[in-house]
């Protein structure tokens, strides 16, 4: 089999289902580890794949997901899922940042009914919403920059209220988490810029990761992974997921 047919089988391997490891191509074509790696490397280069820790990754079209508008009422399960974890971290008198994600909506309906008593601040509209006429937290609300989405306030203004703060436990959505350039990313650049802010408020910040955004990228990166205490999912990782991010130091609850 010549190399362009391998590499086409290959790219179309990961489309359908969604990730690949090197061991299992090696198998499947019977060619050495370090060929799929050389493959996989020329693919990625070609924007057909994403090359990841031991194997590789379907490129995603997130095009269509840049607004909160466009999220809400999509995985909702998992969403819930994660802010029940999130509820169960909490205790009484912990000052916490919810950051502009569809979950923090759901984790702001279970606060109301949880019978914590903390110090909420956030810059989404949504979970400021929920919020309004609960007897036992407070709601600190951080202004500045309207975002594209219409969903909360972000920028220079934004970032100079959060600084001022040392956050117990942050909560931050993702777009997606690249374990090769260890990164972590979202759509808009201000937004990036307030939440790496809030990470830098944080004694611990914790990503907000449902699984499937292992297989996407956003456009502009605020992070590292080494920068997380922890990531939240709604299911156990799969072996692929694990090997992935077992090269840093983050725990997955």
């Amino acid at each position: 089999m010549l190399p362009e047919e391998r590499q086409n089988m290959i790219v179309q391997i990961v489309n359908e289902t969604g990730s690949a490891s090197v061991k299992d191509l090696s198998i499947r074509f019977a060619i050495t580890e370090d060929s799929i790696r050389k493959d996989l490397t020329s693919l990625q280069k070609k924007g057909l794949l994403r090359k990841t820790y031991g194997g590789a990754l379907k490129i995603e079209d997130n095009s269509q997901e840049q607004f909160v508008s466009q999220r809400k009422g999509k995985y909702i399960l998992d969403k819930q899922k994660i802010a029940k974890k999130i509820v169960g971290m909490l205790k009484n008198g912990d000052l916490i940042f919810l950051d502009i994600s569809t979950t923090n909506i759901e984790v702001a309906k279970l606060l109301k009914t949880s019978g914590l008593s903390l110090t909420v601040v956030t810059n989404m509209i949504d979970v400021m919403n929920v919020m309004i006429g609960d007897e036992f937290n407070k709601l600190i609300f951080i202004g500045g920059t309207f975002t594209d989405g219409k969903d909360g306030f972000v920028g220079l203004n934004a970032n100079r209220e959060i600084s001022r703060y040392r956050f117990d436990k942050s909560f931050l959505g993702v777009v997606g988490v690249s374990a090769s350039t260890n990164s972590v990313s979202t759509y808009m650049l201000e937004d990036a810029s307030t939440k790496e802010t809030i990470v830098k408020s944080s004694k611990q910040a914790f990503m907000i990761l449902e699984t499937r955004k292992l297989s996407k990228d956003g456009n502009f990166v605020y992070a590292t992974i080494n920068d997380f205490a922890g990531a939240i999912t709604e299911k156990p990782l799969e072996d692929w997921q694990e090997s992935m991010l077992s090269p840093y130091d983050l725990e997955i609850i």
